[in-house]
């Protein structure tokens, strides 16, 4: 016998904010891609590959955000809940990748710097500035509700940056003719970028491998409802993502007493009170009476 309980959270996003930023990141991905091949600019040309990952990235969360809304069916008993978080995962990796290469770049044109016509960096620069700053204000708010959008969000913002970097670059080039700057300044953007990707990176790993979430202590939980009254022991227990949002319990319960259902029901409320004060909504009990199982807080399977 056992119960499961849950409640349906999820947060929406703004298709028409998210559509509006992907055509702007389309359009100065081309531009960028132009302004680099005349202008002889590696940065230009690493700016706008910068932002190409930024188009597959809100490509990526637009649609994993539609496929997280269909309904379950029983081939997909979850739907396609972690669609986002593999996305996240995807989106974090790439971008890790990206600034790895973009050091490797970086350090090879510190070491043999060319001159490059310096003022179409500087305008194509304050240009993606301008596009991507505008794309971080549209995205800011669903960023604070999906860990995907998030995502997204980081790779925009830190576009914002790898850009200001090629202005700064472009302008001291144009000046002073220090060709070898905007290169010190990609290889500070790029350690930013693999650090600020690495938190979301190792988020979304545990909630694949399923592991315990940071925000819920398991033994502190499993003691909790282990002194409720009518409990001999919990043991047996999960508690698991399924997404960003959602956190699941599970866990073998033996009582003293052989109880009847609705004794049992009794107790399985206030097990969900307990549990509810933990942000944990989904949860799934069994119930046992005198049964030759481990009774160890975590068994292996």
């Amino acid at each position: 016998m056992s119960n499961h309980h849950h409640e349906h959270h999820h947060h929406h996003i703004s298709r028409k904010n998210i559509g509006i930023t992907i055509v702007l990141n389309i359009l100065i991905t081309v531009a960028q891609i132009v302004g680099g091949v005349i202008s002889g600019s590696m940065a230009l040309l690493t700016d706008a590959l910068h932002n190409f990952s930024d188009v597959i990235s809100l490509l990526l969360s637009w649609f994993t955000n539609r496929l997280a809304k269909r309904k379950s069916t029983v081939k997909q008993t979850y739907g396609y809940k972690r669609a986002e978080i593999l996305a996240a995962f995807v989106n974090s990796a790439t971008l890790i990748m990206i600034a790895i290469y973009l050091i490797v770049e970086a350090v090879s044109r510190f070491r043999n710097p060319e001159p490059v016509l310096s003022g179409l960096v500087i305008w194509f620069a304050a240009g993606s500035i301008a596009v991507n700053f505008l794309s971080v204000l549209l995205l800011s708010k669903d960023a604070k509700e999906n860990i995907n959008m998030k995502s997204a969000y980081l790779h925009l913002l830190t576009d914002v940056m790898t850009s200001v970097a090629v202005l700064i670059g472009g302008i001291l080039m144009k000046y002073y003719e220090i060709y070898s700057i905007d290169s010190l300044l990609s290889i500070l953007i790029a350690i930013y970028l693999i650090f600020s990707s690495y938190k979301i990176l190792w988020s979304s790993i545990k909630i694949l491998m399923q592991f315990t979430p940071e925000e819920a202590n398991l033994e502190e939980i499993s003691s909790e409802i282990s002194q409720l009254k009518e409990i001999k022991n919990i043991h047996h227990v999960h508690i698991w993502q399924l997404n960003d949002k959602q956190l699941f319990f599970e866990a073998h319960v033996e009582f003293i007493d052989d109880i009847s259902i609705t004794q049992f029901q009794k107790s399985l409320a206030q097990i969900k009170n307990i549990l509810k004060n933990y942000d944990i909504t989904h949860s799934n009990i069994q119930p046992e009476y005198e049964l030759c199982e481990s009774d160890d807080l975590v068994v292996e399977h």
